[in-house]
């Protein structure tokens, strides 16, 4: 499987919005690599592919948010699943938390999924199911404050 990215980060403050990029578009600098998963930079984009073994690999900020709003852009090329994690803890390629869906259609991109807790939180309606534009950039934005969560995606 391969996923391009492209996005930031909004962060809310007590005084105001504060906008912080956690990609830099050149390396990983901020970034950890967690399993066997290739995640590298080629033009300007994060790239992910399958590693070796096919085994889950994660890629990590250095730092941990706790309300924010992403908004990212992704490009889902081949069949497997991806997500973005938030709320959530790794322990080596174990993962438990929160996670945004990002997988084929009709396999609940933009989803609320709980790894190692609930199971799904929030499937989406059938009808969104359709809005996944597979082989194409497609713009997510997820807003986090407190145990609220807000999704959007276009």
């Amino acid at each position: 499987m391969k996923v391009l990215l492209a996005f930031s980060l909004f962060l809310t403050t007590a005084s105001g919005i504060c906008q912080t990029s956690l990609f830099n578009g050149k390396n990983l600098e901020g970034w950890k690599i967690h399993g066997t998963e290739k995640w590298y930079v080629e033009d300007g984009l994060l790239v992910s592919e399958s590693g070796p073994d096919a085994e889950y690999g994660y890629l990590a900020t250095d730092k941990n948010y706790q309300n924010f709003e992403l908004e990212l852009e992704f490009k889902q090329e081949a069949d497997g699943n991806s997500g973005v994690f938030f709320r959530s803890d790794i322990e080596g390629t174990k993962i438990s938390g929160w996670q945004v869906e990002v997988a084929p259609p009709d396999l609940h991109t933009g989803g609320i999924y709980e790894s190692y807790g609930r199971g799904w939180l929030i499937k989406p309606d059938p009808k969104q199911e359709k809005v996944l534009k597979y082989g194409e950039w497609n713009t997510m934005k997820i807003r986090v404050k407190n145990n609220k969560v807000n999704m959007v995606k276009r």
